[in-house]
């Protein structure tokens, strides 16, 4: 069970698990987050080229535009609810299993009530079901060309004497120490299933294409905050931390978006510095103590979040219930 301190600090950004409706309100909860890549990654659209943008990004000295790696928002969105299924798999019993398949899905589970589902012509439950948790695309704050290699392998054969061959391209891969920030973002969501969220966040640690050989992430939870507006955009924090470090050792931007490699410590600084900037312009949140964000993190453990995902369990049912009547 969360404790009071918890679900008090959320109470507005969160709605109570009993006050569960199917009327969309104005309650958000976003998780700030810095994606550091820790082996080679790949994230393509096609299968073989780097997802690629143009952004302008406006700092003292000007602006300058840059060619960031992306990290989709299905890329994101896709691993973590292959790792919510998974702990909850491991977590809870159900009657009927919860897969990724479309038409498999368990819309009554605490995953699929809080990330969707689609109808799936069950004629129990044939409802289709919004998804709760927000994504939306990465930048990377390097640019493409300092953190995206080609690579080509020449494997003819394994005998002693081999004839030439032509090599063969792999997909792009993204550099370890790359660096995304973003935000998740939870809408009329109760403390548990922020709870839940976190714990995915806090534990997956593969994104992107072959998963079992690449793709190693570490998602460095930066804070959660509570208001009733979304927060700002990836696209703007990653703007900001490209400014705190051209602010530092008198770089340009465009010697930040070249570098070599970037300071982990100084991106996490930068990214909540951006974050909380912008919450103090005008955008309606507020951080939560970091010592709730802290006993938050410890509800990731297979024991507490057990208990956590079993009170939420009933209570995500009934809400799916409520909107097939």
């Amino acid at each position: 069970m969360l404790d009071d301190s918890i679900t008090t600090a959320l109470e507005n950004s969160t709605v109570p698990m009993d006050g569960m409706t199917n009327t969309p309100g104005t309650n958000y909860t976003t998780i700030l987050v810095l994606r550091e890549l820790e082996s080679h990654a790949i994230f393509t659209t096609n299968g073989q080229d780097a997802d690629i943008a143009s952004l302008s990004v406006v700092g003292e000295e000007g602006s300058i535009e840059y060619s960031p790696g992306l990290m989709f928002m299905r890329k994101q969105t896709g691993s973590d609810r292959r790792m919510g299924k998974a702990i909850q798999r491991e977590l809870l019993d159900y009657e009927k299993d919860d897969s990724m398949e479309v038409n498999e899905m368990n819309p009554r589970s605490v995953e699929s009530a809080l990330y969707g589902s689609a109808a799936s012509g069950d004629d129990e439950v044939d409802i289709g079901v919004t998804s709760r948790v927000m994504y939306d695309t990465a930048f990377s704050v390097r640019d493409a060309s300092a953190c995206i290699d080609e690579k080509f392998q020449n494997a003819p054969g394994e005998g002693y004497a081999k004839g030439s061959k032509a090599t063969i391209r792999e997909p792009d891969f993204f550099e370890p120490g790359t660096l995304f920030p973003c935000a998740i973002t939870l809408r009329d969501a109760t403390p548990a299933e922020v709870a839940f969220v976190l714990a995915i966040t806090k534990r997956n640690k593969r994104y992107g294409a072959a998963t079992t050989r690449l793709g190693r992430v570490k998602n460095h939870v930066l804070g959660v905050y509570t208001g009733s507006e979304e927060g700002p955009s990836n696209r703007e924090l990653t703007a900001g931390v490209i400014n705190a470090f051209a602010s530092e050792d008198d770089r340009t931007m465009a010697d930040v978006v070249q570098a070599a490699a970037l300071d982990v410590a100084v991106a996490k600084e930068a990214t909540r510095a951006t974050y909380d900037a912008a919450c103090e312009s005008g955008i309606s949140q507020s951080a939560v103590d970091e010592s709730i964000v802290d006993d938050l993190l410890e509800l990731t453990a297979d024991e507490e979040l057990r208990g956590v995902l079993e009170a939420q369990r009933d209570r995500s049912a009934a809400f799916i219930d409520a909107a097939l009547d």
